[in-house]
């Protein structure tokens, strides 16, 4: 298979992981060799593509949004769906109403498209299968999986990097700092009923919380 020169496209959707993933893309391939993608899916908050756009702003990257209502289209899910309810609670023991089957497969497969077209062999998703919603598109197998798939597709070798793959979210917190990425966290978003600042009720805000105390560092986003 063919190869290309080291850069990195990051799907950043504005949050605190991909944010997380942007700042790691950096430090390992340089601010120059690093542009960034998001997708409108018809997600029921377009707070996420202001975040996603201020974010890479400030960062110093390219950022392009790449529009796709298909989710939207199939609906069943609380992050497209406005009559289904957000979880206000953190359980692993089933998927929960936010789960879009197959967001981060096609997500992935969209990323590969763009990044062929423009010599890039690196992706960097915020996936990680220690997250307690448990979704299978985050799961190691998985990508492992779809890379080999995208890799013979486009008959060029690409590597799907998952930074975030195998740490909590405490740990995800010090790998911000350490990457001098936590300033930016004043400018993302991670709230299921889209507000900003925070509801600090809903299960994404928790598991934010969560993570920033048990990390021992205050969360910019709810101490500006």
């Amino acid at each position: 298979m063919g190869s290309v020169n080291q850069k990195a496209l990051v799907i950043l959707s504005g949050g605190q992981d991909s944010t997380t993933c942007l700042f790691w893309a950096i430090d390992r391939f340089g601010k120059d060799s690093v542009e960034t993608l998001t997708f409108d899916y018809g997600q029921r908050h377009s707070i996420e593509l202001t975040a996603a756009s201020e974010v890479a702003m400030y960062a110093g990257v390219r950022n392009l949004v790449l529009p796709i209502n298909t989710f939207q289209k199939i609906g069943g899910n609380a992050l497209t769906d406005e009559s289904i309810g957000v979880p206000n609670t953190v359980s692993n023991d089933e998927l929960p109403a936010t789960f879009v089957p197959g967001r981060n497969l096609i997500f992935l497969t969209f990323a590969a498209a763009y990044a062929w077209q423009r010599d890039i062999c690196n992706l960097v998703t915020g996936v990680a299968q220690t997250d307690y919603s448990g979704y299978p598109d985050c799961r190691r197998a998985t990508i492992d999986a779809l890379e080999e798939s995208l890799s013979l597709g486009l008959e060029r070798r690409i590597t799907i990097h998952t930074p975030l793959m195998n740490l909590s979210k405490k740990e995800t917190v010090l790998l911000a700092k350490r990457l001098g990425a936590v300033d930016a966290m004043s400018l993302t978003h991670t709230c299921y009923n889209g507000r900003r600042p925070p509801c600090g009720e809903c299960a994404a805000c928790l598991l934010r919380a969560r993570g920033f105390a048990e990390a021992g560092i205050p969360d910019p986003l709810t101490t500006a």
